[in-house]
This record gives structure tokens, sequence and C-alpha cells, in this order.
């Protein structure tokens, strides 16, 4: 059973330079798109009641908030439901917040990125920094108590002090969540072919890391790239919970088979209940996602529940890592998670428990 539902809504005015997920900057194709939407909800959703339900993107704040409602009535859904929408701050009037207020909407994510007005340009944001404020003005006037807002750091251009300074104005801005990630250029993003020659090196982002980890100690550091109040809808994917992907390109973990959808929109159109990918986990894989997701978590791994699943021992299985990493993990009460500097290598560490 799943109780957790992503929906990639893949449009977008124009696509950021360090965007590599799967979005479309036209919009001709967007009531065939939600009509295709609707067909593989209603053939897959078994009717759960929903613990969470996240709208990514791409930019959902493309959709009007009748398209949302729409898609809303689609679930089973109550006042408890942790229902949140990816918002970009261009595009956001105090009509707009107050009409997905009205229809559910509880939960908002704005992608902030940066503050400084220059480095926004480099990087093909269509906002600057007075429109987060604004749009976060809006949210807290329309009534919304959940607001979360994106940075990512190792940006080019940019300095330590830019970056201190962009977590002084998030915490001016008084909002509940703040998600931190460190620029990655994957393959599919304009900077793949044109790396900027301006980029922090790796030991400034980990100082960026640990200036943050300072800044945010008042927030509650819940997991390696996140602060504040829970996002229950992430928390799923860290517990290795059960959760439906609905939409092009997006993805699915239900009764330990993974899945995709096509990445293409005219084939997603065109056959929208057809999974491009599925595959069921071994047992030995599905411990391994249940040790990479758990040490994801500031909380760290519960090895009891592990050994009882899985019928391992762990600490005996993976004692060779355990001595060799022993410095960057912490014992808890129920098991092991890593210190800070364990995160800063976390992936290095990681790769270790693969068989």
């Amino acid at each position: 059973m799943a109780t957790s539902v992503y929906i990639h809504i893949p449009f977008c005015k124009s696509k950021c330079k360090y965007c590599s997920f799967v979005s479309f900057p036209t919009l001709e194709k967007k009531q065939e798109y939600l009509d295709a939407l609707k067909k593989e909800i209603s053939h897959y959703y078994k009717n759960e009641q929903l613990r969470t339900l996240y709208f990514g993107g791409g930019t959902p704040s493309l959709l009007a908030v009748n398209e949302f409602e729409e898609l809303l009535k689609l679930f089973n859904i109550n006042s408890d439901t942790e229902i949140t929408v990816e918002l970009n701050p261009e595009t956001l009037t105090q009509e707009y917040l107050n009409g997905l207020k009205s229809i559910g909407i509880n939960r908002i994510s704005l992608g902030c990125q940066t503050f400084n007005d220059e480095i926004l340009k480099l990087i093909g944001r269509r906002h600057n920094s007075q429109q987060v404020k604004n749009a976060i003005n809006f949210a807290k006037t329309a009534g919304f108590k959940n607001i979360s807002i994106d940075f990512i750091y190792g940006l080019p251009t940019q300095t330590l002090e830019d970056f201190a300074n962009d977590l002084k104005q998030a915490l001016q801005l008084e909002v509940q969540h703040i998600s931190l990630y460190g620029l990655k250029i994957d393959e599919g993003c304009y900077f793949y072919n044109h790396i900027p020659d301006n980029l922090p090196n790796e030991d400034t982002q980990a100082d960026m890391y640990l200036k943050a980890i300072e800044f945010l100690s008042n927030f509650n550091h819940y997991e390696v790239s996140n602060f504040g109040k829970p996002s229950q809808h992430n928390l799923n994917y860290w517990d290795n919970k059960n959760y439906y992907g609905f939409g092009v390109a997006a993805h699915g973990y239900i009764d330990n088979v993974r899945y995709s959808n096509t990445e293409t929109i005219e084939n997603y159109i065109q056959t929208p209940t057809k999974h491009a990918y599925e595959t069921e986990l071994t047992k030995q894989e599905q411990l391994e996602e249940e040790i990479f997701l758990g040490l994801r978590k500031m909380s760290g791994l519960n090895i009891q529940d592990i050994n009882k699943t899985y019928n391992i021992d762990f600490e005996t299985k993976y004692a060779n890592i355990l001595k060799k990493y022993d410095e960057y993990f912490t014992k808890t009460e129920y098991g092991y998670k890593f210190n800070i500097q364990g995160i800063l290598i976390s992936n290095s560490i990681l790769s270790e428990f693969l068989e």
C-alpha cells in the first residue's frame, strides 16, 4: 500500500543552466498532458488515504488553481494530508496563493537558489531576490504556515561570504524549512557542455555546508540537506516506503518494484499507463537502499529493524566498513549515523556498502 504520491509537472518557461530534470519550455501540450495524467492516476491509484501529495517539476505553478483542484479530486485526502507544490517566485501573485490555499494545498516549496541577483542571472533563473521575498509575504498573507525555500551552494562566482549572506536573509524571512544542495552538473544541462570557469572548489563547497549548519543551528537538521519542520513526503522516501510516481519521467516504488515513466512527453500522452522501466529489487538491493536512504537521515540507521527485516547481523556483515570509517560514524541507541565529517565524504563511504 502506498500513502504518498509524487506528480511531475514538466513545463517551464525556460530551462535553468544547471537543470537536468525532464522539463519542456512550452505549454502547448498542457491540456493533453493533464488528460493523460488523469488516465494514469485512475489506472494505478487504489484510493488509499494519502499522507502526502507532492507536485514537482518543472514549474508546477504554471498550472491554474482550477487545474490543481481537478487533480486533487482524484485522491483520497483530508486536512491531515501534507500537500506540497513547488513554485517559481516570478509567477506568483497574492490571488494565486490565496487560491492554492483555498483548495487545500498546505505546503509550498519556493525555488530561491540564491539571493544574489547577479548569480541568479548567471544560472539562468527568471526571478530576482525581491520576488522571492514578495512570494513569501504573499504566502504568509494567504495563511500558509509551512513554507520551504531551496538554495544551491557552489554556484558560479559564489563566495563563502555570498552564501552566508543568503542564509542570513533566509533566517530573516522566518520560513519553516530550508533545503540546501551543492551544485551538481549532470549530463543534460547547459553547464555540462559549458562548464563555468569560476566555480568554487570542493573545499569551499564543504565550508559552505559547514557554514549552513552553523547558521541554521536553531533549525531541526533532520536530513543531510534539509533543515526545519520535516517534509513528511521526503521522509517517506528516506524511510524507504512505497510511493506512486505519476507523470512523464516520474519514478515510483511499490511492493519492492521500482518503476519509471517515459521521458518523452509525446510517448507519455499516447500511453500514460505504460511504465518505461520496472525492476523488482533483490533482498540485497533492498538492504542497500535501506542503508543509503537511512544514512541520509540525521537520526541514522536503526540496525535492530534492519537485522530483523533482512535476517542479518549488520555489525558483523559490515564490520570492515564500520572499522575503516569509525571516525566518521556516531553510534546511537538504535544503530549508526554519520557525524558532520562523515556527511562530507558520505558518497565514498556509501559506495562501499554496495556488493
